[in-house]
């Protein structure tokens, strides 16, 4: 009997397990799991089933509304990206500008720095004449600007009672340089002139073809300028207009020992008279002026024998040969003062 009961159970049992799994209407949590995972193993592949049917799905289609809300988001990041781009890119030119900037002025302050050398350069004709002479170095500014620019046409002078010029002049060494402007001779020491109570050294003499001065609109063939020195530096010219007539001595004596070469100096053994020179009338025009050639150094006093010196055409026409052209363009007076011996 007690065997009987058992089977019994045993059988409700299993016609319950299996009632419970066919019944649609228990949910799986409720299924009473069975020896050796039956139960279990029906539930994970119930789930697999369903994970595999919701992906194979097909996605759902986008609405007008969410497709335009799409499309500005992509514009939106497009445009970022852009501006991006073009703030580097700014950024970079503002950086190789400023490189650039900061090169310039070191090279700037490099040239700024470096001692400025100018043109010592300069002829009586040409990019180089005396009308540039002021802008090739600026130590000759006063040649483009000055107040008493030499030479000059001399005209309404003041007869007045001039002291007459005193000349100490010796027989002296000399030598003749070929200085590319002119034919100069330096004039040993010992050579004076004295002119209003004070007294001047003659250091050398030059000449220039044609003359630089003018008296009353008159030029003369050539003219030799004698500069003269005091001891404090102030210089005193005379200027000895030449024309043709016979031949000079002291100028056959500088024609006779004429260096070989441009630039290159003479010095012969023999003396010169600078005497032999001086006009047998002692009436000068008087002026202040300046040097004729650069840097056209002012507050010169210029004295200018009214009676040429003559020499002859062999002479002046060797020279002519040697220097065409080598004299300053004469200047307006501009009203200076100028006075002449009576």
């Amino acid at each position: 009997m007690r065997t009987l009961l058992t089977l019994l159970a045993c059988c409700c049992v299993v016609s319950a397990a299996v009632s419970a799994e066919k019944d649609p209407l228990i949910s799986p949590s409720t299924k009473t799991a069975l020896p050796g995972g039956v139960g279990g193993g029906s539930g994970s592949a119930s789930s697999s089933a369903s994970a595999s049917s919701s992906s194979s799905a097909p996605a759902r289609k986008l609405s007008k509304r969410e497709e335009e809300q799409q499309a500005e988001a992509d514009l939106s990041v497009r445009i970022q990206e852009r501006l991006a781009a073009m703030r580097a890119n700014q950024q970079a030119r503002a950086a190789a500008a400023a490189k650039a900037r900061k090169a310039a002025e070191v090279k700037a302050a490099v040239v700024a720095a470096a001692p400025k050398v100018y043109s010592n350069v300069w002829s009586y004709e040409g990019e180089s004449g005396p009308a540039n002479w002021g802008k090739i170095n600026p130590a000759w500014a006063k040649c483009g600007n000055g107040n008493r620019q030499s030479p000059i046409d001399i005209r309404d002078g003041m007869k007045v009672d001039l002291e007459q010029i005193t000349f100490d002049y010796h027989p002296s060494s000399f030598n003749v340089t070929d200085n590319g402007h002119t034919v100069q001779v330096m004039v040993g020491n010992g050579n004076y002139i004295t002119v209003g109570n004070r007294t001047y050294e003659l250091v050398q003499f030059h000449f220039h073809r044609p003359s630089e001065e003018r008296i009353n609109g008159k030029g003369f063939e050539m003219v030799m300028h004698l500069v003269h020195k005091d001891g404090e530096g102030r210089i005193a010219m005379l200027a000895l207009l030449l024309e043709r007539g016979k031949p000079q001595p002291v100028i056959q004596t500088v024609w006779n020992n004429l260096p070989l070469e441009k630039f290159d100096t003479a010095a012969p053994s023999i003396t010169l008279d600078p005497m032999d020179l001086i006009p047998a009338r002692r009436e000068y025009f008087t002026f202040m002026g300046s040097m004729s050639t650069p840097p056209c150094q002012e507050n010169v006093l210029w004295l200018v024998m009214k009676e040429p010196v003559q020499a002859s055409p062999a002479q002046m026409a060797l020279f002519s040969r040697l220097y065409p052209l080598n004299a300053r363009p004469t200047q307006p007076s501009n009203g200076r003062i100028i006075k002449e011996s009576n």
